[in-house]
């Protein structure tokens, strides 16, 4: 994976957007306006995804790349090293998952309006 696949993966989703709000080289990827994604521009090697607290410590313990998030909630973020034994297929559904948490945390109007009823 590279960073412009990414980019164009998390960008494909709804109400998402870019920026660079932290300093010059860490992309941020929110919907509307809360952060799903982030990575490291220039040295692209890991992104930092939220996950459900469970499955975080359950893929921390199955893959040496998934660690506890680096400059994040330990607890919610999961730092993804995209060069070690993560398959893509794995990353991929990883970004579904932290998108789907920043959802489900959205005011219900706004669920409603863009996504649909959730459930």
């Amino acid at each position: 994976m590279d960073i412009e696949f990414l980019r164009d993966y998390c960008l494909q989703k709804k109400l998402t957007t870019e920026s660079t709000p932290f300093d010059f080289n860490t992309l941020v990827f929110k919907v509307n306006n809360k952060i799903f994604c982030l990575c490291d521009i220039e040295l692209f090697k890991s992104i930092n995804l939220k996950c459900d607290p469970e499955q975080a410590i359950q893929l921390r313990e199955e893959f040496d790349g998934i660690n506890s998030g680096y400059h994040m909630n330990k607890k919610h973020w999961n730092t993804v090293d995209i060069n070690k034994d993560v398959p893509d297929e794995l990353i991929l559904k990883m970004i579904d998952d932290s998108y789907a948490l920043i959802v489900k945390s959205l005011p219900k109007k706004i669920q409603n309006e863009f996504f649909g009823d959730l459930g």
